[in-house]
């Protein structure tokens, strides 16, 4: 297939290059010259896609790398990274929030550029790592070695593939293919396309140790790569198995598809609510849409802590013999988030078994025909049992059992979502979420959940 035009839809052009490189020079060199001034011994460096061209059109943010000698304490590096970051962020009119990594770090919005300001440790191997994202300025010397120009062209229709089929992005929400991850698996494969017929092939565990270092029984991981900077870590580890399994299925897809074009542009879809509702009626199903507000807290805290408590409120539901046929959960990562269960029963009778002992065991029998009476009591294939009177027969009146500060503890929640869950959680109609432009986008993909691996 021809990608000509699609790489012009992709790749940043030579003037946005430039604009890119010139804006990175600039900054580099103003922070050189403030280590100058100020006799701090740090390596400016500019790393990650844009220093590899591996950056898709429209996502070239730039990371600066303040490399601090190793014998440097952690504390002299915090603060003489912050001090350079804000000090290059307000010379070119930036506005700069902190984020937190292993230590500090700084992002900037500077004339439309998003710049990351990330302290780190100049190490030189990986054993020496001192912080996460020492290995950063490793990975970037590695692929620029290693990954010929033409590759460049290759990763970004990878990412771009992996983007539009949903699978691209090692933060927690997606859990899929970090960027660092699709630029060795060109620099193993070669191409795009070769590379979506390798990975037809792959079984749980498959293995890529580009530099045979040997250590791939370390690690219990769905696709093991070995970083080649560092022979203890799996450049795959926050890769989920359903986003690899998503992965390979899209490759398949892909390559005996007629229209292999559109794996790189969004679905060509306009929502309609009255249509989305409509589908969910269809199935014939009670929906359970549980809405509240978020803390201001980071995305990589707020998506693990959403998934717990979507999680257990399932798996607590389920364990009450209400039956959730589907459950799934989303955040607008403004303001407020979503649980919706779709309910296979949400209504049961008034009574259930309780299950005692098994019969042949004479003095647990005893307790508990002496608990419940004998003539309450009787057998079920080889356990004593009791009916009782369910405590809740109703699904929606135990979630608000649930959700009180003194019942909250029945179900594993985001320590930092208790509060703000039990404070403000509301029942919300499908028509409530059909007619909000972001969780409208949930409900159709909560109805049709394969639609990006396919086109």
């Amino acid at each position: 297939m021809d990608y000509g035009q699609i790489l012009k839809d992709i790749k940043p052009t030579e003037e946005e290059q430039a604009e890119i490189d010139e804006m990175s020079s600039k900054l580099v060199q103003y922070l050189e010259k403030l280590c100058e001034d100020k006799n701090i011994d740090a390596k400016i460096q500019i790393v990650g896609s844009v220093a590899k061209h591996t950056a898709l059109k429209g996502k070239s943010d730039i990371d600066i790398f303040m490399a601090f000698p190793l014998d440097v304490s952690k504390d002299v590096l915090k603060q003489k990274g912050l001090e350079l970051a804000h000090e290059c962020n307000d010379a070119f009119g930036g506005e700069a929030s902190h984020h937190f990594a292993s230590h500090p770090y700084v992002t900037s919005d500077i004339d439309g550029y998003e710049v990351d300001f990330v302290p780190c440790y100049a190490i030189e191997m990986g054993d020496q790592i001192q912080s996460a994202v020492d290995r950063t300025i490793l990975h970037t010397i590695y692929v620029k070695e290693k990954l010929p120009k033409e590759g460049c062209d290759e990763v970004l229709l990878l990412k771009k593939f992996m983007d539009m089929t949903g699978t691209y992005g090692s933060e927690f929400k997606v859990g899929g293919f970090a960027g660092y991850l699709c630029e060795l698996l060109i620099i193993k494969y070669g191409t795009f396309e070769e590379t979506l017929k390798q990975a037809c092939t792959w079984r749980h565990g498959h293995v890529i140790d580009l530099e045979e270092y040997g250590t791939a029984k370390k690690f219990n991981d769905p696709l093991v790569v070995i970083d080649p900077t560092d022979k203890n870590r799996n450049v795959g580890a926050a890769l989920r198995l359903n986003k690899m399994s998503e992965f390979i299925q899209s490759a398949r897809n892909y390559l005996s598809s007629d229209r292999k074009k559109d794996y790189f542009y969004p679905l060509n879809k306009s929502l309609d609510g009255n249509m989305i509702l409509d589908e969910f009626d269809k199935r014939g199903s009670d929906y359970i849409a549980i809405k509240f507000d978020i803390p201001d807290m980071p995305l990589d805290t707020l998506h693990p802590q959403l998934k717990t408590t979507a999680r257990s409120l399932i798996e607590k539901v389920n364990n009450e013999e209400f039956i959730v046929f589907k459950g799934d959960y989303a955040s607008n990562e403004k303001d407020s988030a979503v649980i919706l269960l779709e309910m296979a029963s949400s209504k049961l009778n008034s009574i259930k078994i309780n299950q005692g002992p098994k019969i042949f065991i004479d003095k647990a029998c005893n307790n508990f025909t002496a608990k419940y009476g004998a003539e309450n009591c009787h057998v079920i294939d080889d356990f004593l049992v009791h009916t009782q009177k369910r405590q809740f027969s109703d699904a929606v009146k135990f979630i608000e059992h649930v959700f009180t500060p003194d019942n909250v503890k029945l179900i594993k929640i985001g320590k930092n979502l208790r509060k703000t869950i039990v404070d403000t959680y509301e029942f919300v109609s499908l028509e409530t979420l059909a007619n909000d432009e972001f969780y409208i986008r949930f409900l159709d993909d909560f109805l049709n959940p394969g639609q990006y691996i396919v086109r």
